[in-house]
């Protein structure tokens, strides 16, 4: 059930309001009542309240206290209706800031370092370590992301539990005294505390280590939220969310990592070992609030997360699979199957976002294009296949999502994924710049990858009033999830973490990844001809 919270100053102001507005009429009333209408010299305001008074007695017999029942009647029923619509309509969620980790120059970690990790592992092939090379660079990682220490000192081996945590003291701890200070909250007043990793589940729980650090009240509410990949930060988004709602004028803190000190794989297994090439160190903390008092001063309202999980389907289930390799060795296999089963994801989640975002012309077309589709396929082929029907109309409609957003965060799984979302979406460039940003600063940061993202945007250029935000995640299990913000106000923020950012350094990398993958698919295309055409004059 809700729980019972304090008038918020905007309630208490509209009380004020009405409580005035009785009195002033009232007054008036009881001017009316008071009046010697009969005497000489009733002139001007008072002989209009003359006037009105004859007018009511000429109808019904005037009586004060009447007039103050049917006031005190309509206040209640104003009163009613007010609790009626609280009740319906549930409290705006508010995201008043966020932060996002800056790693310690002592943690960078090259693409070169790829190649030295690998060979201090031992057993690993030299093809397998060539294949990590140029995943990490083909992937759109810069020389410069972040892994902690423990893991490049002591890669044969796992460093254990409390390195882990101290990972996350360091990546995480960062961010919440960061926020607090940024927003001017107590810990104090932090009513829910949620955390989420995927990998790394100790206990006591990630959630109650904050509140251990920050010396939160014994009645705060704490969730740690494990194994759902790396959407986990928009799910603790809607868990918040939902929080917030039943619990209007509360704040909510939500924390997102993935631990790589707990999690780098030591094996030799190739599904396992990409892990290690993309995934790099990572934090974020985010503040909610449901308090009215928040709506000036928040950057964003949190309007719409839609949530689309496969896990009934093996193939989507299974193709994110966490496993112990041949040797026992712990990791997380990335199975072939993953590519179409995030494509799938993808449509699905998009097909229950655009009702919510996408402008009448877009969802015209779209309703048109399925009609078209049913009616062709209903008939005989040959008959469908006569008709004058443009081919494009013969294929399922991709609303163009870049009409109703102004910003795209897309979670930084590699190159390959923001590709097919700008391709296929109709994105221009710059929309997907944040994403590819991300990737290139900070590699793949799992569930904070939408956080750094958004910190790109308002960091470099910013981003203006009303603004419309898609944040766009995917995980294992299979998921995908979206969330969708609306800047409260113009947002300009140069967070700590994209400090001396080089974009030109960013580009230039990316157009030699564009040639060298052109010149790859053009020679493969041509030892492909010349065996077709070996394979011909033998014949």
């Amino acid at each position: 059930m809700p729980s019972r919270q304090p008038p918020s100053q905007g309630h208490l102001l509209a009380q004020a309001q009405c409580t005035g507005a009785a009195i002033v009429v009232a007054l008036i009333l009881r001017r009316i009542d008071r009046l010697d209408c009969a005497a000489d010299g009733a002139a001007g305001f008072n002989a209009a309240l003359c006037r009105a008074r004859a007018a009511l007695g000429s109808r019904l017999a005037f009586d004060l206290n009447v007039g103050l029942l049917l006031l005190g009647a309509a206040a209640a029923a104003i009163l009613l209706a007010r609790l009626l619509i609280r009740l319906v309509r549930k409290a705006p969620v508010y995201i008043v800031d966020f932060t996002v980790h800056r790693p310690d120059a002592s943690w960078r970690f090259s693409r070169a370092d790829v190649r030295r990790l690998a060979i201090a592992n031992g057993g690993i092939p030299e093809d397998d370590i060539a294949f990590m090379e140029k995943l990490a660079y083909r992937s759109g990682l810069g020389d410069a992301t972040a892994v902690v220490p423990a893991i490049q000192r002591a890669p044969q081996s796992k460093p254990g539990m409390e390195l882990a945590r101290e990972e996350y003291q360091a990546t995480c701890f960062s961010c919440v005294a960061e926020l607090l200070e940024k927003t001017g909250v107590k810990p104090s007043q932090i009513k829910f505390v949620i955390t989420n990793s995927s990998l790394f589940n100790p206990t006591p729980s990630l959630s109650a280590a904050v509140m251990n650090r920050f010396r939160m009240r014994d009645d705060t509410i704490n969730y740690s939220l494990g194994g759902m990949g790396c959407s986990a930060g928009v799910v603790a988004l809607d868990l918040a969310r939902q929080m917030l709602q039943l619990n209007p004028g509360s704040y909510a803190l939500v924390i997102s990592h993935e631990n790589i000190t707990n999690n780098y794989y030591t094996g030799r297994d190739k599904s396992m070992i990409i892990a290690n090439t993309l995934f790099r160190s990572n934090g974020a903390a985010v503040l909610l609030s449901s308090r009215p008092a928040d709506a000036g001063r928040s950057k964003y309202t949190l309007h719409h997360i839609v949530r689309t999980i496969m896990a009934a389907d093996d193939e989507a289930y299974r193709c994110v699979w966490q496993t112990n390799d041949d040797q026992g060795e712990q990791g997380v296999a990335l199975r072939k199957e993953l590519i179409g089963v995030a494509g799938r994801a993808v449509a699905c989640n998009m097909t229950r976002l655009g009702p919510l975002v996408l402008p009448v012309s877009e969802q015209l077309k779209f309703a048109a294009n399925a009609a078209v589709r049913a009616g062709l396929k209903a008939l005989p082929p040959k008959t469908a296949a006569s008709l004058p029907v443009p081919a494009s109309w013969r294929k399922p409609y991709t609303p163009n999502f870049s009409k109703a957003f102004d910003a795209v965060c897309i979670h930084t799984g590699g190159r390959g994924v923001i590709d097919s979302m700008e391709q296929n979406l109709g994105m221009s460039k710059d929309m997907v710049e944040a994403s590819r940003a991300a990737l290139f600063a900070f590699g793949n940061t799992s569930s904070c990858s939408v956080w750094y993202e958004l910190a790109y945007k308002e960091a470099f250029g910013g981003l203006p009033r009303g603004a419309r935000v898609w944040q766009i995640a995917f995980g294992s299990g299979f998921k995908c999830n979206s969330a969708v913000l609306r800047a409260n106000r113009a947002v300009k923020d140069a967070h700590p973490a994209w400090e001396g950012f080089d974009k030109a350094k960013m580009y230039a990398q990316l157009e030699d990844i564009e040639r060298e993958v052109a010149a790859s698919r053009a020679r493969r295309a041509a030892e492909k001809a010349a065996a077709a055409a070996a394979g011909t004059a033998t014949h």
